[in-house]
């Protein structure tokens, strides 16, 4: 099963980062945010990949062109240029990248996926956001729901600490906690080849029309999530990440290392 990931965004609300370089190749430890989700995925069996890319997308061709010799020694003779590679770090991954326009919005990005997807189910998530979330377990209860699409329900992170109250006196203070009020779009999704019928052309933005026409059609499940989640939206967010990883605490590295 391909997994598609949407990686064109222009990523204004971290104009920090993105003045320079994509919102997915934002690193976390040393590595794009975009290799973290693509690890999520290989370590549960899955290692083809479409990235739709768009804004600053030269970036993320030169690190998948590069990477092999980036993260490998290296042995190169000065008279004829050659280089031998050898004792490096390999994924075993192919990875489509695809130019999907630079103003194109999301739905109509997935629409020009079309001829690589084909006529199969595939997993599509966003370009900025990591989870521990259970693929296997979440591709089963796709299968058991019997319709076009599932998307990962998720809780969202608290932006403040909470205060437990009682007698003018606080009982219990919880610094930023994890788990937010109510159910939220977290991607990773699974979907079935028909949702491309949803998607009229390069204008069409997936969440707020293709997305609302599933559920009209009642078509979507959700699979709730109730594990770790966390987006990329402001440099607040890259700081908590970081933290996360250099702590050796990030809930979703779930590969070994």
């Amino acid at each position: 099963m391909k997994v598609v990931i949407l990686a064109g965004g222009l990523g204004t609300r971290l104009s920090e980062e993105t003045e320079v370089r994509p919102k997915p190749m934002v690193e976390i430890g040393g590595r794009p945010i975009l290799w973290h989700i693509m690890k999520i995925y290989a370590s549960h069996g899955f290692n083809e990949f479409i990235l739709a890319l768009g804004y600053k997308g030269e970036f993320i061709k030169n690190f998948f062109i590069n990477y092999h010799q980036l993260h490998s020694n290296l042995t190169v003779c000065m008279r004829d240029g050659r280089v031998d590679v050898h004792d490096g770090e390999a994924e075993d991954w192919v990875v489509h990248l695809v130019d999907t326009g630079f103003q194109t919005e999301t739905g109509g990005r997935i629409k020009r996926l079309g001829s690589l997807i084909g006529n199969e189910r595939f997993m599509l998530t966003y370009g900025d956001g990591v989870s521990n979330v259970d693929v296997r377990r979440l591709i089963d209860f796709h299968q058991q729901q019997g319709r076009l699409a599932t998307v990962t329900a998720v809780r969202p992170p608290a932006r403040f600490g909470g205060m437990v109250l009682a007698n003018n006196h606080v009982v219990e203070f919880k610094e930023k906690p994890q788990i937010g009020e109510g159910w939220i779009n977290g991607g990773f999704f699974v979907l079935e080849p028909q949702v491309l019928n949803y998607i009229s052309g390069d204008s069409t933005d997936w969440e707020r029309e293709s997305v609302e026409m599933l559920v009209a059609d009642n078509q979507l499940a959700a699979y709730q999530h109730q594990g770790f989640w966390q987006c990329m939206d402001t440099l607040r967010d890259v700081r908590y990440l970081q933290g996360l990883w250099q702590s050796d605490e990030a809930p979703w590295k779930v590969w070994n290392s």
